[in-house]
């Protein structure tokens, strides 16, 4: 054990005997950071980034999913990865997944969609990013045929993302729920995927609304698969997206009994319908979270 971590483990120690023991538990210390999904801000992380991140980390934000990537400058959001990098250390904030435009390269030569999943994995190298996401496929190649294609691609390179000492995982919508004539894209995703290759991150908000499963019931046919969530809320009349605390999915019901033993981070997340604005609403999301579901992750 490091001297640091020893005086660390100590201190704690000698502060527990000082309290009762209700008020010094594991289950009081949060398993997780809380994650945001960087792509609810958008429009905030394009005219003003460093400010944006600031605002997040004051919220209470710590860890960051990353959209968007420049893989001819290796960059994130106007800067090259080893300064965004910089000042995310500087903030004391991680990322740990980011969304990649692999549906760009869906149609084209597997050398070109190689080259971009190699810039990918350099800059996920340089974010010390654990994760690399397919989050989308373009409507033209939502077809049941394509969705075997998909698989094809999500095995080997998750295979070649894995061997970079990366994981490598797919998001869905609502799309891949869809019914072709008996036939479910998303069903041929986990039939047609290696489970230890292609892990699963659920965006819970688009399972409630367009799954005939629940997020419980897919985690549990799919045991250690799903090791990352998106938490967001869906508008009570609309169905659209809200801020948490706002919408129809009773996450205190659904956190409090899911299965997370695959779980490694989550991301809060709202795509649009902001009350006010994206900063707005990613604070009242984050003040609602703190206090009615952040004792379950």
């Amino acid at each position: 054990m490091h001297r640091r971590d020893f005086i660390k483990q100590s201190s704690l120690a000698s502060v527990a005997t000082l309290l009762p023991v209700t008020g010094f538990t594991l289950e009081n210390k949060p398993k997780f950071k809380m994650g945001l999904q960087l792509f609810t801000i958008r429009d905030a992380m394009k005219t003003d980034p460093l400010g944006s991140l600031k605002k997040a980390k004051a919220m209470g934000y710590q860890d960051l999913e990353i959209y968007g990537f420049d893989p001819e400058n290796i960059g994130y959001y106007g800067y090259k990865a080893k300064e965004f990098k910089q000042i995310l250390d500087d903030l004391n904030l991680t990322t740990t997944s980011g969304h990649y435009d692999f549906s760009s390269y869906f149609d084209k030569p597997e050398d070109e969609l190689k080259k971009y999943l190699d810039a990918c994995i350099e800059g996920a190298h340089m974010l010390n990013k654990p994760y690399i996401t397919w989050p989308w496929l373009a409507p033209e190649f939502r077809t049941i045929e394509n969705y075997k294609v998909l698989s094809g691609k999500l095995n080997w390179m998750a295979e070649h993302v894995n061997s970079a000492g990366l994981g490598f995982a797919y998001h869905n919508h609502d799309f891949e729920f869809t019914d072709h004539n008996g036939q479910i894209g998303y069903d041929i995703i986990l039939q047609e995927t290696d489970p230890k290759l292609v892990k699963l991150q659920m965006d819970m908000y688009w399972v409630m609304h367009s799954s005939k499963k629940t997020p419980q019931e897919l985690i549990t046919e799919q045991p250690g698969r799903y090791v990352m969530w998106h938490i967001k809320d869906m508008d009570k009349v609309t169905q659209d997206y809200t801020e948490l605390g706002n919408g129809s999915i009773n996450y205190a019901a659904m956190l409090s009994n899911i299965d997370q033993d695959a779980l490694q981070y989550y991301y809060i997340e709202q795509g649009s319908n902001f009350a006010q604005n994206s900063m707005k609403s990613i604070a009242d999301s984050a003040e609602f979270f703190k206090k009615n579901l952040k004792q379950y992750l």
